[in-house]
């Protein structure tokens, strides 16, 4: 493949370029017109210009950075000028938008001279909440940066910089410790002494290694404290030594950080350097010394580069997202060293929890990274880098008072969590309500699982027994789940209790209650004791039991073997229909669509049970007014067939039952998600907005749309949700991703709450 040609036609692509700007308000009629321009515009401008700091409140401000580049110093190009530098600040526009959901103005600035380009940038203070500095030649680009943060009162970050510096010292202080050194007694060599290599320098100093373990080499050699011919910026760095050369400075040497070029770095003098030694050859696209050479000449080096073919890759994009979400989130006016070596620590610790399998996914992985040499550092991929930086700088800022606004650091995770989607918000204000029950630890839910030796079970079993806010029982052979642990590098399997139905103790008892149960159903004692054996049933006796709170099943057994346990022991509650709910995420919005996978051709009384459960049930999961859609093929008696009368009787009955329910039907689906076509065509219609409850006529076009609609890949699901069971329990489908049982456990663990709450104070 042409790989240039393939990216020209990337670009080139209608749209042009990368990046675009949408309307974040209605601008449908002539009084959001009026709104948003004249007149209705003059009231934010009066508050403004009383207050200049009104503009977090009334503009996008707070949310919007600038890219600001003259293209002098364009990575792996050099001076290339501001024209041709736009590709890249777009593609880091997009980084932004990506990952922080931060907006971005590219702004390519044709200032050669550092005056003038600072003037350009102080001048722009107005539109931004912060300044991005990109692709910046040294040393004009440390003198650019230290007057900015002097003159202007937001964050002012030259990525090129500090970037790189915070990613590497995160992988810097985890290789230490892998090799069980100290900060204060390394040696270090810089190849380099650019921008990158003079804040990475600079930010080890601030972590603890002393300016005389450092010996930091140009192109001229070592800088030592003999030269004449040193920048003020490398003249922090010339020490008193006999060393001249590279060769000489990486004798005995425990780590070699490489921000030059490529192949300066020989296997010569990779051998001379101290036991396990550390080498970031951080060259793009060429490493100054190739990974598998470096091993090849010592099998104990510790490796990472700028690639991302190979491991441990310092990324910029673990950092400059993250870092500005949490500043602009707290209104800072700058980005202090606190703030910076509170990312750093917080990436660093991250490289130590267990990893989502969604990122093994992306880098085709059938293992898992586990910490340690060759993952010192976590993906850039990784969802969690978010969760972790921006509440660290945050509280950072505030510790620090260069803060404007203060937060709750609890919330605000809450807050940050809806930049990956409602779906991961409202699992996490699930988990907040369970931890407030299980902190007291009188009483902590505990769900048993399926298929144990699964290692998608096993993963979501581990990352959701962390925190102890749930228990978790798996059901398999020990020695099969604990030989997938061990694969999967989960060494500490505690809070988690395993039990083999072949094996356990209480499986005799479980017999009988299976016995005296479905004795009339045709189950003798002898078949009892076999079928016992089924990880189904037997987890189905351990709920009807109470010895677990929930039961999660599917992974390993087609659907209709999974659930049949659950309908003989568990059963539907009083009055209701046993129904599959799927709560669907696009575009950061909620709709639960059902029966999706239970009721093949359910009658009028069904649907309506069906559709009272699923508002039920989407009530607990969000704040939007409940709004229930009775779909078919027809909208509002279009058709007399059977199958659409059906769903009108449907409608009647709701209306009867829940009086107070916003419900109308039959109707087409577009009628349910459009308000304006109802507004129009149907203004009768009882739904006063967008639909968020959809309910389908029969098992055939619930299935069929809901897989259309995920495959498609723009709407993630959660579920199926069983709804009208006795007990919390769910069936997974057999293609789950290790996210969707961890939300299926917390939601089941939810649910039991719920239920232990409404039995606690009912009469």
């Amino acid at each position: 493949m042409d790989f240039e040609k393939e990216a020209l036609s990337y670009h080139m692509e209608t749209p042009k370029g990368k990046i675009a700007i949408k309307c974040t308000k209605p601008l449908d009629t002539q009084e959001d017109l009026a709104k948003a321009y004249s007149p209705g515009v003059a009231g934010p401008c009066r508050k403004i210009a009383e207050d200049e700091n009104e503009t977090f409140r009334y503009t996008s401000r707070g949310n919007l950075v600038g890219v600001i580049s003259n293209g002098s110093a364009v990575l792996g190009l050099g001076n290339i000028g501001p024209f041709a530098a736009k590709p890249v600040m777009e593609g880091k526009a997009m980084l932004f938008k990506k990952f922080a959901d931060i907006d971005v103005f590219d702004i390519e600035v044709n200032a050669s001279d550092p005056d003038d380009f600072i003037s350009t940038v102080k001048s722009l203070e107005p539109t931004f909440g912060g300044i991005n500095l990109e692709d910046i030649k040294a040393p004009e680009c440390f003198y650019i940066e230290e007057k900015l943060k002097k003159e202007m009162n937001i964050p002012v970050f030259h990525d090129d910089q500090h970037g790189t510096a915070i990613i590497a010292a995160a992988a810097f202080i985890n290789a230490l410790e892998l090799t069980k050194r100290k900060l204060s007694e390394i040696k270090v060599v810089f190849s380099g002494a650019g921008a990158a290599a003079i804040s990475c320098a600079s930010l080890f100093k601030t972590l603890g290694v002393g300016s005389e373990q450092i010996l930091m080499c140009d192109s001229k050699g070592v800088i030592h404290s003999e030269r004449e011919d040193l920048n003020p910026y490398k003249k922090r760095f010339a020490n008193k030594t006999d060393r001249r050369t590279l060769a000489d400075a990486l004798e005995g040497a425990d780590a070699f950080v490489g921000v030059s070029t490529a192949d300066i770095l020989t296997p010569q003098m990779l051998q001379t350097m101290a036991k396990s030694p550390i080498v970031f050859a951080l060259a793009n696209p060429n490493p100054e010394i190739n990974p598998e050479l470096a091993k090849r000449t010592r099998a104990d080096v510790i490796m990472a580069t700028g690639r991302s073919d190979f491991p441990n890759q310092v990324n910029n994009v673990l950092g400059f997202p993250y870092i500005f979400r949490g500043a602009l989130d707290v209104r800072a006016t700058t980005i202090n060293e606190e703030m910076k070596l509170a990312a750093v620590h917080a990436i660093a610790q991250l490289a130590k929890e267990d990893v989502p399998e969604e990122v093994m996914n992306v880098y085709n992985r059938s293992d898992s990274y586990i910490f340690g040499r060759d993952y010192l550092i976590p993906k850039p991929v990784d969802h969690r880098v978010l969760l972790k930086v921006a509440p660290a700088v945050a509280k950072a800022a505030m510790d620090t008072g260069v803060a404007r606004k203060t937060l709750d650091l609890r919330e605000y995770c809450e807050e940050i969590e809806r930049i990956l989607g409602p779906t991961r918000k409202v699992i996490r204000n699930l988990r907040t309500e369970i931890a407030a029950q299980s902190s007291s630890k009188k009483f902590i839910p505990k769900i048993a699982l399926t298929a144990g030796a699964d290692h998608r079970v096993l993963r979501a079993a581990k990352q959701c027994t962390e925190t102890g806010e749930v228990r978790i029982c798996l059901l398999g052979k020990e020695e099969k789940i604990k030989e997938t642990a061990q694969s999967l590098g989960i060494q500490d399997l505690k809070g988690i209790e395993i039990i083999d139905p072949n094996l356990s103790p209480v499986a005799d008892d479980y017999a009988q209650c299976l016995y005296e149960l479905r004795n009339r159903k045709g189950v003798s004692r002898t078949i009892a004791e076999h079928v016992i054996t089924d990880e189904n049933y037997f987890a189905a006796i351990m709920l009807h039991r109470g010895d677990v709170d929930g039961v999660i099943s599917g992974v390993k057994s087609p659907y209709n073997k999974a659930i049949k346990p659950l309908l003989e022991i568990i059963r539907t509650e009083e009055g209701k229909t046993l129904a599959g709910v799927y709560m669907l995420v696009k575009d950061k919005t909620l709709t639960f669509v059902a029966d999706c996978t239970v009721n093949i051709d359910p009658d009028s009384e069904q649907l309506a049970d069906i559709a009272l459960s699923a508002a039920e049930i989407a009530k607990h999961y969000t704040n939007d007014p409940i709004r229930v859609a009775m779909l078919g093929f027809a909208s509002f008696g279009a058709s007399s067939h059977d199958k659409a009368k059906k769903v009108s009787r449907a409608v009647k009955i709701i209306k009867k039952r829940a009086p107070q329910l916003e419900v109308d039907g039959e109707m087409q689906a577009d009628v349910a998600l459009d308000p304006s076509l109802r507004s129009t065509e149907f203004p009768f219609c009882n739904l006063k907005g967008r639909a968020n409850v959809l309910i389908f006529p029969d098992l055939n076009s619930a299935n069929i749309s809901y897989k259309l609609l995920t495959s498609f890949g723009e709407v993630s699901p959660t579920g199926p949700i069983l709804v009208g069971i006795k007990k919390p329990a769910h069936v997974m489908q057999r293609t789950a991703s290790v996210q969707e049982l961890i939300d299926m456990i917390y939601l089941s663990a939810h649910q039991v709450m719920i239920r232990k709450k409404e039995t606690t104070v009912s009469p």
